[in-house]
């Protein structure tokens, strides 16, 4: 046991570690300060003459989203036209078929916005070519725009009143030339050499020890892996997704990934702090965020490593833990590890069943998505967080009765109402789509039966599960759950398209709108957000929002499950 918490505590903190550097790295590549990468300057300049971009010309924030929501547009189609033809394109050694309009509709929405719900079995619901030039092509792409977005709201903060926020084109590529590109080769390369493949052959056909006759599936899988977790896009290359042995052979690369899928939003945080040269301002953002994301962490470990008391009172072992779902080499406690991180930073890959987790630990899991903003996916994390933020400056600014103010910029009636409807769009979502589709199900649960594997509670928390991931752009699901027909694929890619373009819309325009506003010089009078007393503020908005808005919920699935065990 000891040694297994050694293993998280050793994870955790050199992902820490890393980051630090990396967002000092950060900061300096988007100030557009000296550094070690402009040897790429001249691929980017041919980028950009290609394309007829002046990287150089500022953006309004109104430009900045025309540019994201139309490339999204361009992307989207190209991902609909390769998924409705794969079976016909080349690269398919194993003669998958192609995706039924709703299915590809579900999978091209899930993998444009950075979700990457899948309601397909990666091996045999993709071919070579739609897992690289559509699935591989996303996942970088839309980690750059999550990044760009990031840094508008970066420069808007700023010391000054500008109408110009930065080019769009030009945080964007090098979102992927200078940070994605280069550590996605490096985790690669490690994948490669513990065993994960990296080549165009198809099925092979193997005799277990036990003498049975399989096909295990192979493929162009390392490239795939390393920007799923390094962008939290979180999409499996084989079904299984991380716990597959191909997809993540050992514990190195369990560790490997799990750097990965964090390292850039907690880099985010460091580079928000150095870009604006204000770093105590991202250390408590770091501290509220790591504050709820222990909280979320320690009673899942708990619960794994301590086993399942149905499984125990029919004479089962459970020293290991509650290993159902769970894979032998990762052992409990690196499984909920993986299971807290992927849910908070809204990547969605998975080492271990989820459904099969206790129920606390899935309840833990949900609220990390449903927080949402405890660490978060790549720049987007940093958004959710921004809008906290806006509305605890402003319930602050009224208690202590003064004109609300965020590093020199009025908040306004304007502002709030654009954060207040994006803090409530979350839980709307995902209640109203759970609500309906509980709703079917208990009208005719003949039609539907195919949908819950597990009526009752937990049938509730799949579904309830499902609507949550689609909502935090994570991706990961309780597969108990039949999700792949036409009201699941289009009620999921409809809540995935709100999920992920509002939130990013909302804190952009924010910041266009405090960029235009005198800035007025901080006084003793002015209320100072990079302190523990602010931190404590907003870690408060965020969980009373979360609480008031998903216990009801909770308590009809997980809570009432832990209470049938315990």
């Amino acid at each position: 046991m000891n040694k297994e918490l050694l293993g998280l505590l050793v994870i955790f903190g050199s992902t820490m570690l890393l980051a630090l550097p990396l967002g000092r790295y950060l900061a300096t590549v988007y100030r557009g300060d000296k550094s070690w990468t402009d040897f790429l300057a001249p691929l980017e300049r041919l980028l950009f003459r290609a394309a007829g971009i002046d990287a150089n010309r500022g953006m309004t924030w109104q430009q900045h989203l025309v540019a994201l929501l139309t490339i999204n547009l361009a992307w989207f189609v190209w991902a609909m036209v390769v998924f409705c033809l794969q079976g016909s394109l080349p690269l398919n050694p194993d003669h998958n078929p192609s995706m039924t309009p709703d299915q590809a509709f579900n999978t091209a929405i899930s993998f444009l916005v950075n979700c990457n719900l899948q309601h397909y079995s990666g091996e045999s619901g993709a071919t070579y070519f739609s897992q690289l030039f559509a699935i591989t092509f996303l996942q970088f792409v839309t980690a750059a725009t999550g990044m760009a977005a990031c840094v508008v709201v970066f420069n808007a903060l700023k010391e000054g009143t500008t109408e110009k926020l930065g080019n769009f084109y030009n945080y964007f590529v090098k979102s992927i030339t200078r940070v994605l590109l280069p550590i996605a080769t490096v985790v690669a390369l490690v994948l490669v050499f513990q065993g994960t493949p990296m080549n165009w052959s198809g099925k092979a056909s193997l005799v277990t020890v036990q003498g049975d006759s399989v096909s295990v599936s192979r493929g162009p899988a390392a490239a795939m892996i390393a920007i799923k977790e390094l962008g939290t896009n979180g999409g499996g290359f084989f079904g299984a997704n991380s716990a597959h042995p191909l997809e993540n052979p050992t514990y190195l690369t369990n560790a490997v990934e799990n750097f990965a899928l964090v390292l850039i939003p907690l880099a985010m945080v460091f580079a928000f702090g150095y870009y604006l040269k204000r770093p105590r301002l991202s250390y408590m953002v770091l501290g509220v965020m790591t504050v709820g994301f222990m909280m979320l962490l320690a009673p899942t470990v708990y619960y794994e490593m301590h086993g399942n008391p149905a499984i125990a009172q029919m004479g089962a072992d459970q020293r290991l833990g509650a290993m159902e779902g769970k894979e032998v080499r990762f052992g409990a406690a690196a499984s909920a590890y993986w299971g807290i991180t992927n849910t908070i930073i809204s990547c969605g890959s998975v080492n271990s069943m989820h459904d099969s987790h206790m129920p606390i630990s899935g309840m833990a899991e949900m609220l990390g998505m449903m927080t949402n903003a405890f660490y978060g996916g790549v720049g987007v994390g940093f958004l959710n967080f921004f809008v906290f933020v806006i509305i605890a400056v402003f319930i602050s600014g009224l208690m202590v009765g003064r004109t609300p103010e965020l590093l020199g910029k009025k908040i306004e009636a304007r502002e709030m109402k654009i954060a207040i409807i994006v803090a409530l769009l979350h839980p709307l979502l995902i209640l109203a789509g759970t609500a309906m589709s509980a709703h079917l199900y208990a009208g005719n649960p003949t039609e539907y039966a195919g949908w819950l594997a597990n009526p009752g509670y937990h049938g509730f928390s799949e579904m309830l599960y499902e609507f949550t991931s689609s909502a935090a752009n994570n991706g990961s699901g309780f597969e108990g759950l039949g999700d792949n027909t036409p009201w699941w694929n289009i009620s999921t890619g409809i809540v995935m398209i709100l999920a992920r373009y509002l939130p990013i819309i909302g804190p952009v325009a924010i910041a266009g709108l405090l960029a235009r506003k005198k800035f007025i010089p901080e006084s003793a009078g002015t209320l100072r957000v990079d302190t523990a007393t602010f931190g404590v503020m907003v870690f408060f908005v965020i969980w009373i929002i979360a609480a008031l808005a998903f216990f009801p919920a909770l308590a009809l699935g997980p809570l009432a499950e832990h209470f049938t065990l315990y």
